[in-house]
């Protein structure tokens, strides 16, 4: 069977149920996977567990989810730039489980490769050590995490072939690849997708068997969080070259 689907909706129509964990890839608004997040956000279904680095920004990304009331708990390292998700998670309204970000990445990358719990010392006498069993190695103490596995993982990639393998481009690689060995069933959306052999084996990141089903993202404007800039400054020289 294929694995290329004719749209978001049609990729996700019957893996998505009500208090699923779903992990999502991107960093902010920074390789999303935007048309995935749209079509689950569409299907009405409740009650997520979601595990991303963050929840994107109020009105965009994984913001949308929270603002539909689709989100019960989160699982994440950072959640300053959505102030929804903030006043969610201060009110009790959100369950927040705040995990540090290459703990998060490793939790997902463990999870993917069949490994349950590993050490580290990340978070050790903090709140992020409370509960969890400690351990002396070689004179220092680590706590146990827990691997992470997603019922559905979704990804975005820049370039794909239809046997799923997957290509990223520079910073929106991010925490996808991750993502997309930690589920039970990988979507991808893809901006380019070729024939199988066309993708230099050495440039793959994400190999397709991970990956159950593809899609074609659509074009859209990719969202900047926070864009800053300065008048740039004219030298002498340059101004009289330009008269």
């Amino acid at each position: 069977m294929s694995k290329l689907k004719t749209g978001a909706l049609d990729a996700l129509r019957d893996v998505l149920r009500d208090g699923m964990t779903l992990a999502v890839g991107g960093f902010g608004l920074s390789g999303i996977p935007a048309d995935l997040i749209e079509a689950v956000r569409d299907s009405g279904v409740q009650g997520l567990t979601v595990v991303s680095n963050n929840m994107g920004v109020d009105g965009k990304g994984l913001g949308i989810l929270i603002e539909a009331g689709q989100v019960r708990k989160v699982i994440a390292s950072y959640v300053g730039e959505n102030k929804l998700f903030a006043e969610q998670y201060l009110a009790g309204k959100l369950d927040v489980e705040f995990t540090p970000q290459g703990t998060l990445a490793e939790r997902l990358r463990a999870g993917g490769s069949g490994i349950p719990a590993f050490y580290t010392k990340t978070g050790v006498g903090t709140l992020v050590a409370q509960g969890k069993p400690h351990e002396e190695f070689d004179g220092g103490t680590y706590i146990q995490e827990r691997a992470i596995r997603a019922d559905v993982a979704l990804v975005h990639a820049h370039t794909a072939d239809t046997d799923g393998n997957l290509v990223y481009r520079y910073t929106a690689r991010n925490f996808n690849p991750v993502v997309a060995t930690a589920g039970a069933v990988t979507i991808a959306e893809a901006e380019v997708i070729v024939e199988p052999g066309r993708l230099d084996p050495n440039h793959i990141v994400t190999p397709g068997v991970y990956v159950q089903r593809l899609v074609q993202a659509g074009s859209r404007v990719k969202d900047i969080e926070q864009r800053t800039v300065r008048q740039r400054r004219v030298s002498e020289d340059t101004a009289a070259l330009a008269v």
